[in-house]
Parts: C-alpha cells; sequence; structure tokens
C-alpha cells in the first residue's frame, strides 16, 4: 500500500512540474482552454476563437477574456483610412503568450466624429498616425464588435508546426515585397503568415472577407512588381 502512494504522489509531481513549465509563471490549467487552433464555425458561419465571435462580441467581453484593458486607439493610413485598434501586449491564453491585435467594427462616420474629438494626435510611423480616444470614445468603444483578430505568438511557428495545428490551407500567396508566404484557411476564416525573418502572424476574419483579402494580397504583389519593372 505504502509502494502505492508513493508512486502516485510522485506521479502527481511530475503532473505538476510538466504544468508548471507549459505555463509560465505558475499560471492554473485551463478549465476553458482559448487556444489559436481551436476554430468554430457557428450557424450563422461567424467565426469563433479564444472565446470570442468574430462581428458579435465586444471589446469589454474581450477585457474581460483577457483580464486586460489593452490599449485603445485610431490609426490612420497615408490613404487616409481609420481604423480603430485595441492592442493587448503580452497575453497569456491557455498558456501560451501573445501580443493580439483587435480591429473594432464601426462606421465611417463615427470614427471620423471620433478623430475630431481625439485629444492627442501622434505619428507612429512615416505613413501612419495614431489619434488617442477621448474618455466618452473610450466608454462607447467598450461596446463596439470586434471584426479583425491578429494573434502574434511569442513561440516560431514552422511549417512542420502549421501543419500539425491547423491542417493543410487551402492555398499559399507569397507576398512578393515581404517574402511572407500567407497560408490561407478559407473553412475557417484564418490566414497564417510564415515569416522567414521574423515573428508570425495568425490573422482571424469573417469568411465573408476572406478573399478580398486574398485579393489585396495579388493586388499589392502586382502593384509591386511593376514599381520595380519601371526602375
Amino acid at each position: 500500500m505504502e509502494k502505492k502512494i508513493i508512486i502516485w504522489v510522485v506521479s502527481l509531481s511530475l503532473v505538476a512540474v510538466a504544468l508548471a513549465i507549459l505555463l509560465p509563471g505558475g499560471r492554473k490549467a485551463d478549465s476553458d482552454p482559448k487556444l489559436p487552433w481551436d476554430i468554430q464555425i457557428t450557424e450563422q458561419q461567424q467565426v469563433q476563437v479564444f472565446g470570442l465571435t468574430l462581428d458579435e462580441s465586444n471589446l469589454q467581453l474581450v477585457r474581460d477574456t483577457f483580464q486586460d484593458q489593452g490599449k485603445l486607439n485610431i490609426f490612420v493610413s497615408d490613404q487616409g483610412i481609420p481604423a480603430l485598434e485595441a492592442y493587448f501586449e503580452r497575453v497569456f491564453l491557455s498558456g501560451l503568450r501573445a501580443d493580439i491585435i483587435l480591429t473594432l467594427r464601426t462606421d465611417r462616420t463615427q470614427l471620423e466624429q471620433m478623430m475630431e474629438r481625439g485629444s492627442r494626435i501622434s505619428r507612429t510611423s512615416d505613413t501612419t498616425h495614431k489619434i488617442a480616444l477621448s474618455t466618452d470614445d473610450q466608454v462607447f468603444a467598450a461596446q463596439l464588435p470586434i471584426t479583425l483578430i491578429n494573434y502574434v505568438p511569442a513561440a516560431n511557428l514552422d511549417e512542420e508546426l502549421v501543419l500539425r495545428l491547423f491542417g493543410e490551407p487551402a492555398d499559399k500567396i507569397t507576398e512578393t515585397e515581404t517574402g511572407i508566404t500567407q497560408w490561407i484557411y478559407p473553412g475557417k476564416g484564418l490566414s497564417i503568415g510564415l515569416n522567414p525573418e521574423g515573428r508570425e502572424l495568425l490573422q482571424y476574419m469573417p469568411l465573408k472577407r476572406v478573399d478580398a483579402f486574398i485579393q489585396q494580397i495579388e493586388q499589392n504583389n502586382r502593384q509591386y512588381e511593376a514599381n520595380h519593372e519601371t526602375k
């Protein structure tokens, strides 16, 4: 009997050590796993991942799920196109660490009004401006639904690991300018950008936006190639 007890205690100790390795910082095992490859499609053809539903779950639910308020700003590209984004740095979900950037769904009129009320405007790069929201708009934005999730894992993802976790993609498209190869999973609303020189990027989008995403990459490639042919 004593021998069985000793073996049982040793087994529990090994499990505890394994969990301590897999879950950094002594985090408890997640009873409701939120893993990047666990993607569900609802009867309404909505994408669900990390316990969130695209075009339905709002920013407040994200904050509750991530246990983080994130940083909310409007970013305006050099083409003058604004986007309302929430950035969450070093988020741990089911023991996996990642940076996560969400795009919130709102119309152009609302965005322009938010920009006018913005308390601070700064430049984040040569082509992008950042606008901090007013206090009232911060409160309003918490109720807006998320429409895109950009997930940047801390761990490197190679082709073999992606195949094992996500399966074979329907298509692979290499971005001519960056060398990043996008693995496209239309039925999951997912694209995985395999970066030979940096971190990978997983993009979750509504199913209806996948075709437009592919077309944008192909258009960028044609434009890049045309610009370099003329030089």
